[in-house]
């Protein structure tokens, strides 16, 4: 193809002899009727050029055109219309032979090829990096059956559950519970104080079976994994409370022994803080005598829960921030309140 003629080329020989760079290239000679730069045509490349460069490149079909700023700049001529017609066919027909090549995968068969390649402990990996969602109908209703079943008839019977100063338990919105722990059986008595369905956080492994993981998830719990950061734990307790739902933590952080309330961490302040939720305390009188740490079986024992006053945190600046001196304030506020109101459980237990 011949070159873009430059301002010092020599021109076209008057006598009508054709340069020799137009008779190798026949494209380049000039034409009588249109009249324009005889330069012009030669500078785009061919209509057989385009054509092939468009199947070999089917995202320019998509536009219909190829360009070559070099030639736009120099001669501001743009293909004509046979040749974007041939671009578009050809573009055409190279992105129906890429779709005969490689058809769109079925979603029903790419989802069946990746439960047979997915291993059981792939999957639970993905159920363990599923946010924390909102209550479906059907773990309302699991949780009304157990919650009845367990609390209101079963502990009523069995241990004489008493609850005292149900009233300070909030009727609307989210708010944090903060029980002492002295036996497994605090779990499910913490759920006294309300109908409403709580949240749970629970180690990792409990999901390795999956019917387990189902159940103890509807009923509340959620996995924590052991060994991770506290700013994921905290990031995922939160975002319990942003959907609305009361969340248990204890404050001891595991059980305990004796009548005395040992170190208190930050998470309930803290969140409590980061939210705006109030912190429900609550003490649980008898359930280490019912099933102590390291017990099998579970004796009649009575217990009685009490709940304490709400504390609120202080109003924040508007920036979601918790100030480390505000929630080592509100933790030393819980941990008094808890003393209080678990010597009072003890002694109407006894």
């Amino acid at each position: 193809m011949a070159e873009n003629p430059t301002p010092t080329d020599p021109p076209v020989d008057p006598a009508g002899e054709e340069p020799a760079a137009a008779a190798e290239d026949p494209a380049a000679a000039p034409s009588d009727t249109a009249g324009e730069d005889p330069a012009a045509p030669a500078e785009g490349p061919s209509v057989d050029a385009e054509i092939a460069a468009i199947a070999e490149d089917p995202l320019a079909a998509t536009v219909g055109v190829t360009e070559d700023p070099a030639t736009d700049d120099d001669a501001g001529s743009s293909p004509s219309a046979t040749t974007a017609m041939a671009a578009e066919d050809a573009g055409a027909a190279a992105a129906a032979a890429a779709a005969a090549d490689d058809p769109p995968a079925d979603p029903a068969v790419t989802k069946a090829r990746s439960r047979t390649a997915t291993t059981a402990g792939e999957r639970w990996r993905a159920r363990l990096a599923q946010p924390v969602h909102p209550p479906t109908r059907f773990e309302k209703m699991l949780y009304g059956v157990v919650h009845f079943a367990l609390v209101r008839a079963l502990s009523r019977l069995w241990f004489r559950l008493e609850v005292v100063d149900r009233d300070w338990v909030p009727t609307n919105g989210p708010f944090v519970v903060a029980p002492v722990h002295r036996s497994n059986l605090d779990f499910f008595l913490a759920a006294a104080i309300t109908n409403k369905r709580m949240r749970y956080i629970g180690k990792d492994s409990l999901w390795k079976w999956g019917p387990l993981g189902r159940f103890i998830g509807a009923l509340g719990a959620f996995p924590v994994r052991r060994g991770a950061a506290d700013r994921e734990a905290l990031r995922t307790c939160m975002q319990v409370i942003e959907n609305g739902e009361p969340l248990v933590i204890f404050p001891e952080g595991t059980r305990q022994f004796g009548p005395k309330i040992q170190e208190v961490f930050d998470g309930p302040a803290y969140i409590a803080t980061r939210t705006g939720v109030p912190i429900v305390p609550v003490g649980i009188g008898g359930s280490e005598k019912a099933m102590p740490k390291g017990a099998k079986w579970i004796k009649p024992r009575k217990i009685v829960v009490v709940v304490g006053e709400p504390l609120e945190p202080p109003q924040g600046d508007g920036t979601g921030r918790a100030p480390r001196r505000v929630v080592r304030q509100l933790t030393e506020q819980l941990k008094t309140d808890l003393q209080s109101i678990f010597d009072e459980a003890r002694q109407r237990a006894e």
